[in-house]
């Protein structure tokens, strides 16, 4: 499991910069599932995630939420029977900090 889980969430500025590629290309591997694209000219990292039912898909798209809500720093979250896909990026930045990447890794502990 990454350390990026253990982190927190630090305030952003809205002129803070977005992370380099070469600053994306260090974190990935510690978020292995997550694919990095690109939405309307911003990154983004996205992960779908599989579950048996509807139940269970909307109760982890709850905990997503509710994680979200708790350091305000809130994805883009699309519930369907069996499956959630979760996008981050910092939306006052137009693309991603490493606040995403740190979401991401709480994202994929959460699934487990």
């Amino acid at each position: 499991m990454s350390n990026l889980a253990q982190e927190t969430c630090e305030a952003c500025k809205s002129d803070a910069p977005t992370l380099s590629d070469s600053e994306i290309n260090e974190l990935k591997p510690d978020v292995p599932e997550w694919e990095v694209k690109e939405v309307d000219g911003e990154k983004r990292l996205s992960r779908q995630f599989k579950f048996k039912n509807f139940a269970q898909a909307l109760a982890f798209t709850q905990t997503v939420g509710d994680m979200a809500e708790d350091v305000d720093h809130h994805p883009a979250i699309l519930t369907e029977y069996g499956k959630v896909t979760v996008d981050w990026w910092t939306h006052k930045i137009g693309g991603l900090h490493k606040n995403d990447f740190v979401m991401a890794a709480k994202t994929d502990q959460a699934y487990l």
